[in-house]
């Protein structure tokens, strides 16, 4: 975390599979992602530059992907300030911060699953539900 603060993460079941699949080819690294030096990740360019690779280029970063499940998530309903938990963002109103330490964590589990389950048809093809529950 680049503000050196604790994040706790709940993953849908496609995260933890994909990440147990994961672990299986980065050999004995404690990175997701190693880099070269298998004790270092890999950096934030080469994340970028793997989706230029994929065509992205001028269309998405990194960091796009977020903004881009926050703006779904927030359009469908789901509370802002779980939203924002989950993406490790501060209250921005000092007092409400220094008193409201929730984790939300059962509502955060539930929404990344349901994000999760969306991806996962939109990948496969399959007869997508929206988010909002109507096939699309």
């Amino acid at each position: 975390m680049k503000m050196k603060a604790e994040h706790v993460v709940p993953l849908s079941k496609q995260a933890v599979l994909i990440l147990t699949e994961l672990k299986e080819i980065s050999a004995s690294s404690r990175f997701v992602f190693p880099g070269r030096n298998r004790d270092k990740p890999i950096s934030n360019n080469t994340m970028l530059f793997a989706l230029y690779r994929m065509g992205y280029k001028g269309k998405m970063t990194g960091h796009g992907f977020r903004a881009v499940a926050s703006t779904i998530l927030n359009e469908i309903g789901f509370n802002s300030d779980v939203i924002e938990r989950q993406l490790a963002h501060c209250e921005r109103n000092e007092v409400r911060g220094a008193y409201n330490r929730a984790e939300y964590l059962p509502e955060r589990k539930r929404m990344m699953q349901r994000w999760a389950d969306y991806l996962e048809a939109v990948e496969t093809g399959a007869n997508v539900v929206s988010l909002h529950g109507n096939v699309a």
